[in-house]
């Protein structure tokens, strides 16, 4: 596969995987999640890589979820609602290789479903923590809500769900949602540092770490299948398209008697 959402790099066993949309604040569309899963499954099976970093282009943004400027009622790509993002996540968790969210500025939305789902997360202290689909009709119904509470503890995510606010990475450390902190000069340096540790690790060993941890969870994709049907439905109400007209026309949304296009 020819990307142009993202890039890809294979060196001293790492692959990093970067979306490459600084101009979208790294929100992805279709094509974006199809090369990530392209991405996703070549760095999987090659046997040279011992660590996949995800990571975005800028210093910006991580990746700040669903691209709104592409959605009307659904995002025109293939999946249940138009765009397999949950096809990404089940990736992540499935690829038997550590794989490290590398997170400077925006992680919101589906990019903070993104940096949970990862086995372990890497933050600048500019980087930013939360989600926001009530304020834009829009929800993760499965890892984005019931394994941000594994993560996060359930009051805290909720907290994040139906409050929609922000963290600091001072903050999303202190709740265990990343793993370290840095100074955003130092932040290809720790990750090079814990990329290097796990190289010298059993990749068989880590394999099965990995999986029996998601043996726990497993359920929850179960779940992520049930809730992107019922979000399908919902992307088809004027109450979720609000949300998106509202987003794209940089006012409040009225969820309560949403505005109709004439």
């Amino acid at each position: 596969m020819t990307y142009q959402d993202i890039l890809y790099e294979v060196r001293d066993a790492v692959a990093t995987i970067t979306i490459n949309r600084p101009e979208k604040y790294n929100a992805f569309r279709p094509e974006t999640c199809e090369e990530l899963i392209d991405a996703f499954k070549r760095a999987g099976s090659d046997r040279e890589v011992a660590v996949v970093v995800l990571t975005g282009a800028g210093d910006k943004a991580f990746c700040t979820g669903g691209d709104q400027s592409d959605h009307e009622g659904g995002y025109g790509g293939r999946g249940v609602i138009g765009m397999p993002i949950d096809e990404v996540q089940s990736l992540i968790r499935d690829i038997p290789k550590p794989v490290i969210a590398r997170v400077q500025g925006f992680a919101i939305g589906g990019g903070n479903v993104l940096a949970t789902i990862c086995d372990l997360t890497i933050a600048a202290d500019t980087a930013q923590f939360g989600q926001v689909g009530p304020k834009v009709g829009s929800v993760d119904p499965g890892f984005g809500t019931a394994f941000l509470a594994r993560v996060v503890g359930e009051k805290k995510a909720r907290e994040m769900w139906y409050l929609c606010r922000r963290y600091t990475a001072a903050q999303a450390l202190e709740m265990g949602l990343v793993n370290a902190v840095v100074p955003l000069d130092r932040l290809d340096e720790e990750v090079a540092s814990w990329c290097a540790e796990l190289a010298a690790r059993s990749p068989t060993a880590l394999a099965i770490a990995k999986r029996s941890f998601n043996a726990d969870t497993e359920h929850q994709r179960g779940i992520s299948a049930l809730g992107f049907e019922a979000v399908a439905l919902y992307y088809g109400t004027e109450e979720s398209k609000e949300g998106g007209r509202a987003f794209r026309e940089k006012r409040p949304p009225n969820f309560r008697k949403p505005s109709r296009r004439p």
